[in-house]
């Protein structure tokens, strides 16, 4: 469908127009749209993929503290980024910023690709972020279509697809793409209307008041704006259950790397027993040999300390052994566990999960 065809009287000329010219009076200060640099537009956009601004920020600004360019990264270690990293999940995320820095360094001699089509190319960016940097770095007229964007166009042009949809995909790539034909300033037009989404056509209650689509919105004309944009139930919570068990000795705990295809992948942990029943009493844990010898002669400070995750699609919730071991016992440890000082601990990417618990043990 011609969305913007006069077979659709709902719709009003002017709609890039009327965002650009609201952006300049209601855009929030954020510090990477005061920049042109491909390095520090694509690193904006990595964080603010699944987190918030204001979460985001304060990442944005210790990752650009600690690799001002795009070759400082590429130079860092894996475990540093992903140290980095800590907190914001999702963290396949920062594997691929770091191996796309390390590409763009390399392969590139530090520039990154200047159009979409090439930017689409490199790992770990999608259509969204290849948008985002083509037009806010090289000015490239191509249309940003993330959440807040959806949003907004399924409200004002009345759009009852199915978000999630392939079909409906398309329907909003094709509406974008001829709704920024007519904007002044593609850069402008993509900030001002995902700023749009994001402050004033919000999920749950929009400033239809004070909004200056109003009039020419489907969704404020016909009393819909909680029913767009349609978007089918997620997938239900997957639950899982976990039991650390934490090896202590001489001031060190013992830590290995997560290497399986799974969650927290290549983060540190304590050795991990999962099951399918909550709150597995110690007793009954199926142990490695060496764990099992470790158990026997080592000391439970006190009981299980119980803390939860909640991802997004999954609840962990995880049990917590603390076992002291005997300084004098040399008994090997588990496969891929080894000592580290609460300073070295300090310096390993680990989940959130194992963050917390260390925090509430340590102090």
């Amino acid at each position: 469908m011609d969305w913007l065809s006069d077979s659709n009287p709902s719709v009003k000329p002017g709609f890039a127009y009327t965002l650009e010219r609201w952006y300049e009076h209601h855009k929030r200060d954020l510090p990477w749209r005061h920049t042109t640099d491909p390095y520090r537009i694509w690193l904006s956009e990595i964080i603010l993929q699944q987190t918030r601004v204001v979460q985001g920020r304060p990442y944005y600004e210790r990752f650009l503290a600690a690799y001002p360019t795009v070759s400082d990264m590429a130079r860092a270690d894996e475990r540093d980024v992903l140290r980095l990293w800590q907190g914001l999940g999702y963290y396949s995320r920062a594997r691929n910023l770091h191996q796309t820095a390390r590409y763009v360094t390399t392969q590139l001699n530090g520039k990154f690709p200047e159009t979409y089509d090439d930017l689409l190319k490199m790992k770990g960016i999608g259509s969204y972020t290849a948008a985002a940097v083509a037009s806010f770095a090289f000015g490239e007229r191509v249309p940003v279509v993330d959440g807040n964007v959806y949003r907004v166009l399924a409200r004002v042009f009345g759009i009852t697809e199915d978000i999630t949809t392939t079909k409906a995909k398309k329907t909003f790539a094709g509406l974008a793409a001829e709704l920024i034909q007519s904007a002044d300033n593609p850069a402008t037009y993509n900030q001002a209307i995902m700023e749009f989404g994001a402050i004033q056509c919000t999920p749950v209650a929009p400033d239809c008041l004070l909004c200056p689509l109003q009039q020419q919105c489907n969704a404020y004309l016909t009393g819909r704006q909680q029913l767009l944009p349609v978007k089918r139930k997620k997938a239900p919570v997957r639950e899982r259950y976990f039991t650390y068990i934490v090896f202590r000795q001489d001031e060190k705990l013992a830590m290995r790397e997560r290497t399986a295809q799974d969650i927290w992948q290549n983060l540190y942990e304590f050795l991990l027993i999962e099951d399918e029943e909550p709150a597995v009493p110690l007793a009954r844990l199926v142990l490695p040999e060496s764990a099992a010898e470790l158990l026997q002669n080592g000391v439970p400070t006190g009981p299980p300390v119980e803390l939860m995750q909640l991802l997004s699609h999954q609840r962990v919730r995880a049990w917590f052994y603390e076992i002291e071991v005997p300084d004098h016992l040399n008994s090997p440890l588990p496969t891929g566990l080894q000592w580290y000082s609460a300073a070295e601990i300090g310096g390993l990417p680990k989940p959130v999960l194992i963050t917390n618990y260390l925090q509430r043990s340590l102090g």
